[in-house]
């Protein structure tokens, strides 16, 4: 059986059914479940795919995501909901014997903060259910783990230091607009920054840390270190890490809209009083903003997202190695109607998905993607839009960086 459930219709949840519906000898049926039901119909009438069909869910609702399940027996649910809504749709997969996958980590509404403890802790329960959960398959986290796995298993006998980099260099022609759900991407960016480093977490103020970054096929551009949550699992599942940092591009625009919105109270996440109602500003000031769904008609430019990491090679010669994939915001969408950000999130946790229902990516319990064999997951990608490239022993420009 190769029915699966996806939860969410946004940008990603856009792209994963379209992805999905483009591989119906694996994705037999597709049910588009979300808050708003209208969404789904009108997204599975774009398609035209015969083997759609839709449905309403209120993902913080366990029940009510028991009652979706029950009504269609999935064996797989793709989460590309909000990250509040993890653990209820986890607590409805092992009520009803349902696996999961996800592409973002647990986060919860009162505290800008994640971290996979919340669903490690599921483990025990989904190994003893026989169900498996695969956590954060999206790019980033997703793609960026499995690189690093290919990286270990193909190229290194050690790896040492690990720069995950992240380009947006497109332009949509809008003054201040978040590529994903603009309340996730601003609590994101806003806290402080965290690297590892000699078996330590090291804590920044947010966005203090910078440097020019080349990126292949648009050049220099100013790369923040901030926290990411792949990180947490990948100097765990590869202990002879020294040192892991994440960095993304922002361009000063953006960064000086993003002072503002923090210096007026507007990225607050705590209810404040308005005329007798109580509101929080950053929900507030996402309901104003551009809905990242709507960009891609006008983005042009691609992103790029690669690992750059030095250590051993597999005979314990020094090596570097930059693995990578750029993608366009325009052919993004002329194939989805979304732009590229959502792309490279939607494609890899189709992926991920088509791993676990051939049989590739199976394994009760809970997991990260750098756990499994990385070889047929980027084969998948590279087939499915997301073509990536290789450099050994070029200059990695990060390791010259702290």
């Amino acid at each position: 059986m190769s029915k699966v459930i996806i939860i969410g219709c946004g940008g990603v949840g856009t792209v994963v059914a379209y992805k999905c519906a483009q591989n119906p000898d694996v994705f037999t049926e597709i049910v588009l479940a979300s808050r708003t039901k209208s969404k789904c119909d009108a997204l599975a009438a774009k398609i035209g795919a015969p083997n759609i069909t839709t449905d309403r869910v209120d993902a913080d609702n366990v029940d009510d995501i028991v009652a979706l399940f029950e009504r269609h027996k999935p064996r797989l649910v793709i989460n590309v909901a909000l990250p509040y809504q993890d653990l209820a749709i986890m607590e409805a997969c092992l009520k009803c014997g349902v696996n999961y996958l996800d592409t973002a980590n647990y986060e919860p509404k009162d505290v800008a903060h994640f971290e996979y403890s919340w669903q490690w802790a599921y483990r025990e329960r989904f190994e003893k259910a026989g169900l498996t959960a695969i956590l954060g398959c999206g790019f980033d986290p997703g793609v960026s783990g499995v690189f690093t796995a290919y990286a270990a298993k193909h190229h290194f006998s050690e790896m040492e230091y690990l720069d995950i980099v992240d380009c947006n260099a497109g332009d949509h022609g809008k003054a201040f607009a978040t590529n994903f759900n603009p309340e996730i991407n601003i609590r994101e960016i806003t806290q402080n920054g965290r690297y590892y480093e000699a078996g330590e977490w090291k804590v920044t103020k947010p966005l203090e840390i910078h440097a020019p970054l080349t990126y292949p096929n648009i050049g220099a551009r100013d790369s923040y270190l901030l926290y990411h949550e792949e990180l947490e699992s990948l100097v765990i599942n590869f202990p002879t890490i020294k040192r892991a940092r994440f960095w993304m591009t922002f361009g000063q625009e953006y960064l000086t809209h993003l002072r503002v919105i923090q210096n007026i109270g507007m990225a607050r996440i705590d209810e404040v009083e308005y005329n007798g109602t109580k509101i929080i500003p950053l929900q507030f000031l996402k309901a104003v903003l551009p809905n990242p769904q709507d960009l891609g008609e006008n983005y042009h430019g691609e992103t790029s997202i690669g690992c750059r990491i030095s250590g051993k090679d597999k005979e314990g010669k020094p090596l570097t190695y930059y693995i990578y994939n750029n993608c366009s915001h325009e052919a993004a969408f002329r194939e989805t109607g979304m732009q590229a950000v959502s792309y490279t999130t939607g494609v890899p946790a189709m992926a991920g998905a088509m791993m676990f229902l051939t049989g590739k990516w199976e394994k009760p319990g809970v997991h990260n993607v750098e756990e499994f064999d990385p070889d047929p997951f980027l084969a998948i990608i590279a087939a499915q839009g997301l073509p990536w490239h290789e450099v050994l022993n070029g200059d990695l420009e990060v390791d010259k960086i702290g």
